[in-house]
Order: C-alpha cells, then structure tokens, then sequence
C-alpha cells in the first residue's frame, strides 16, 4: 500500500472522531441557534459599526470580510482541538502506532471546516440581500468553493499553531484567539491591507485568508474570472505550504518526544 493511500486511511478513520466529536458537541438547535447565530450577529455588528463611524462606502467589503472570516474563526478551533488528544492521554499511544502524526490530526478536527463553511455561506447568502449583495445561482457553487478553500488554507495554518500548543496545552484558546484577531485585523477584514505598515503586510500576504476574502470580493462585484481565481490559486498554494510545514512539525514534534519521554500521559 503506497503511503499516500495510507495517510488518506488513517485521515478517513480519524474523521469519524471529527464527526463524533462535533455530534457531542452540538446539538441542532445549539448549532443553528447558538453558534451560528452568534456568528451572523457579530457579522452584522462589524458591518454596521463601519457605518456608525462613517465608513459606508466600505460596508460591502467589510460585510464580505467579516462573513469570510466566520469559516476562518471555525477552522482555528483546530489549535484547541488537537490538544485534546494529549489531555486525553492518547497522545503517547498514536506517537507509537505506525502511522505519521499529521494525518491523525489533520482527520481529527475536520469537523471544523464542514461547520465553518456551512457558517460562512449562510452568512453570506442569507445576509447578503439586506446589505445590497445579490447572489446569482451561477455563483452559489463559486461562494461555497471560495469558503471551503479559505477554511481548509486556514485549518493548515492552525495546525501548524496545534503542533507548538501541544507543548504548552494552557496556551491552547490564547493561541487561536490571538491568531484569528490578528487575521480579521491585518488582512483586509476590517479595514484594507495597505492600511497597515510593510511588516504588517507581509504577515498578511502569507496567510490565506488575505487571497480568500479578495477572492469574494471580486466574485460579489462581478469582476472578471483571473481576478476571483488568481486570489483563490493563492489560497491554494498556501494552504499547501502550511500543510507541509505541519507534516515537517508534527515529524520534529514526535521525533523529540520519542526521543526525551515528554509524551505523557496526560496533562
């Protein structure tokens, strides 16, 4: 059996964890009730408070932003979520099993990205008429596409962060909050990119949110094809390369934990 074959087992079985975990998490009511419904509330305040302190003229794009951004804060759950293994006191045994530690966590918290995108698309199809956003039915599958890259390019990017907080499990919500504040401030999500100085925007041009919410916005003002998909190949290619930084991360992370014996039990 090929090794590709073999992390996409290992990545189906782990997901049937994702699955059990989000049915033990919510119910459908506290899911379409609490959490989704938080999530449209804190899109329209956003929206809204550029309006009070008199910019209108930016609420499409900070309505798309903050509506994008709703799959991003999901997808960062991540960072909490893998912990859980070690505080589950699960983490030494698959450190022993055969298999590689990245595919165990990248299945382990897909269930992030399925609730993220369901999140965002409501938001922006359901939200979209009262800010003067139309949606055509052509566009629908383009929305639904553009969120479940930006989710998965985001989840990528958490994981790389779950790897460092699986070393200090305390930091786990400071590390994904802290994370997902910075994206809805510095890439284009409150206010423009070049707003910000040059380091700044070179923190943002690495993260795929940035390309993601560019993305939308291209697509909700009609713009031609190169300008919705350029953005979206970039969330693409960077979502990849978070993807390979965690495999590399998560091999450095075991390697040394085999190698000490700070693989606990529990914690």
């Amino acid at each position: 059996m090929s090794a590709l074959v073999q992390s996409l087992r290992v990545v189906g079985y782990s997901a049937r964890n994702a699955a059990a975990d989000f049915a033990a998490t919510y119910t459908w009511r506290s899911w379409t009730f609490g959490w989704v419904g938080r999530m449209l509330s804190q899109v329209v305040f956003f929206t809204l408070a550029g309006r009070v302190l008199g910019a209108p003229d930016q609420a499409r794009s900070r309505f798309i932003g903050n509506a994008v951004m709703t799959c991003v804060v999901e997808a960062m759950m991540v960072v909490a979520s893998s912990v859980w293994e070690r505080r589950a006191g699960t983490l030494p045994l698959l450190v022993a099993s055969p298999a590689d530690l990245a595919p165990v966590f990248f299945g382990r918290s897909l269930q992030w990205i399925a609730s993220g995108v369901a999140t965002s698309s409501i938001a922006l199809l359901a939200l979209g008429p009262l800010f003067g956003i139309d949606w055509t039915a052509v566009q629908i599958p383009a929305v639904v596409l553009l969120q479940l890259l930006t989710a998965v390019g985001s989840y990528c990017f958490g994981l790389v962060l779950g790897v460092l907080v699986l070393n200090a499990p305390q930091l786990r919500n400071i590390a994904s909050n802290v994370a997902y504040l910075a994206m809805m401030s510095f890439c284009g999500i409150q206010v423009p990119v070049d707003y910000w100085p040059a380091p700044i925007r070179l923190l943002a041009a690495v993260l795929p949110v940035t390309y993601g919410v560019r993305a939308m916005t291209a697509l909700s003002a009609g713009g031609p094809a190169g300008a919705v998909w350029r953005p979206a190949a970039a969330v693409l290619l960077l979502g990849a390369g978070w993807l390979a930084a965690a495999f590399v991360a998560f091999r450095v992370f075991a390697e040394r934990g085999r190698r000490d014996g700070s693989l606990e039990f529990g914690q």
